[in-house]
Formats: structure tokens, sequence, C-alpha cells
């Protein structure tokens, strides 16, 4: 159904499988499944089901919708709105109530040109290498006092300490004293 302002709405006893394009703003009202490319706004009304990847400019989501949305200006959900799937689109708004299960993506952030920017990329110090220290050479008297040793049964060691209670802060606690 064609409405006088160029939308297009589709009825709540209405079910579109395939895939649907158009230079309009479509309300969905029943059920459409496949793909969905407008280059305008889509409205899924509470009573809307849609289970399909779509592309369009808008995305207002009441209803129902299962699969990504691609949009390149805005994805609304609102508080009787319930979607699962990814949302791409550079202005993503989920009120307070929604359901949404998925990821977003809002766009390419450059990690590098934003520190840049607030002049926080420093040249980091040039660390020395790390090598292993020469050994000195054992001798063979060092190497038999070192084999007696061995041999020499280990005295007992000590028990190690308990190790020491850890400050939690001070615990603070109001108590109320009734007095008769």
């Amino acid at each position: 159904m064609a409405t006088s302002d160029g939308s297009t709405i589709i009825g709540e006893s209405i079910l579109i499988s395939g895939s649907l394009n158009g230079d309009e703003d479509l309300t969905v009202r029943g059920r459409v499944e496949g793909t969905l490319t407008l280059t305008k706004t889509l409205l899924v009304e509470p009573t809307g089901i849609v289970k399909a990847e779509v592309q369009v400019r808008n995305c207002v989501i009441a209803g129902v919708v299962v699969g990504n949305v691609t949009a390149s200006e805005s994805v609304e959900i609102t508080n009787q709105g319930r979607m699962v799937g990814d949302i791409t689109a550079p202005r993503v708004i989920i009120v307070d109530g929604a359901s949404f299960r998925g990821r977003i993506d809002m766009g390419e952030v450059d990690v590098e040109a934003a520190r840049e920017s607030r002049g926080a990329v420093r040249a980091a110090p040039a660390r020395p290498a790390l090598r292993a220290a020469p050994r000195p050479a054992a001798t063979a008297p060092a190497a038999r006092a070192e084999a007696r040793k061995a041999d020499e049964p280990a005295a007992p060691a000590k028990p190690p300490a308990p190790p020491a209670p850890v400050a939690m802060g001070a615990v603070k606690r109001k108590v109320i004293v009734k007095r008769k």
C-alpha cells in the first residue's frame, strides 16, 4: 500500500519473501524475509517482523529484526524494539527498554591519528639488548667442593613465615545505640 507522502506500508497480514529494493520510505507491519535494500528509511512497527539482511539510510525498529542492519545514517531501537544481529552505522540509538543482541560497528577509528592530534605519540626509548653474563670457568677443586656439598645431608629448612596480613583499609560501620 502506497501513501500520499511517498512511503509504502506492508500490512499486518502480508508476508514478503525474497529481495525487496526501493527508493522510498518503507513501513513494515507484517513480515519481510530475505534481503531489504532501501535508499531511504525503514520503519519496523511493533507488529512488524523482519528476518533479512537490511541496507538502508535510516532504520527505526519498534518491532522485531533478525539479521544484520547496515545504515548510512542511523539505526534506532525503540523501547518496544527487539533485534538480533549486527549493526553497522555511524549513529546508533538504543533506547532504555530495548532488546539487542549483536555487535555494533560505528566506523573506522584511526587510533594513531587521534594520538597524534593530542600529542600523545612519543618516541619509545631504545632498550639495551639483554645478554647473559659470562660464567666463570669452574676449577677442579671448586667442582669437587660442590660435589661434596651435594653428598652431605642438607640441614632442615625453617618453615616459611606466614604471610603478613594485608591491610584492607578502614571499615566503617554505623552503629546505632538506643539508650533507655
